[in-house]
């Protein structure tokens, strides 16, 4: 049976939770990097030319199948929910403020951010260091990665929720 590459990393993509690395890639498939590499500019560009609500997007280390900006409102709607929506609103706030006090989130916010900042960490959204008689919280790679943020650091998380908050 003759399989295509490109058609092998689309199914890693697609079947895959979360993003996928080229090592990942290589190592599962056989398929050594290089290969790994061009099928997924060859699938990038294959969704750009047919006008495809799906992109594949860098985030973080690795690869992932997403909706296209202009076509996630139409798909949440059918999504099953991780982050509940009354949660998104603290997890907004650490990521814009981060490295954020949870005692300075408390007074912004009010209570409920105990169990908000449980949820995200519980998810593994955020992460919290112990400073003092509080937490000092700050996102996580996989928030990063949840969101579709292309980038790690505080800048990257930052400069991605002013450019939503524009559009």
């Amino acid at each position: 049976m003759n399989v295509d590459a490109t058609r092998i990393v689309e199914a890693v993509l697609f079947s895959a939770s979360k993003p996928v690395k080229v090592s990942e890639i290589e190592l599962q498939t056989q398929l050594d990097g290089g290969t790994v590499r061009r099928a997924l500019k060859k699938l990038a560009a294959q969704y750009d030319e047919m006008g495809s609500s799906v992109e594949v997007a860098r985030t973080g280390a690795g690869y992932s199948l997403i909706l296209r900006e202009e076509y996630r409102p139409f798909g949440r709607q059918f999504a099953p929910k991780e982050v509940p929506d009354e949660v998104l609103r603290t997890a907004a706030w650490i990521a814009y403020h981060q490295p954020v006090l949870q005692s300075d989130l408390n007074r912004s916010l009010g209570s409920r951010v105990y169990e908000d900042v449980r949820t995200l960490s519980q998810l593994g959204l955020v992460h919290a260091r112990r400073k003092g008689q509080t937490l000092e919280l700050t996102t996580t790679k996989r928030f990063s990665e949840y969101f579709g943020i292309e980038g790690t650091s505080r800048t990257a998380v930052k400069k991605w929720m002013e450019e939503r908050a524009k559009g």
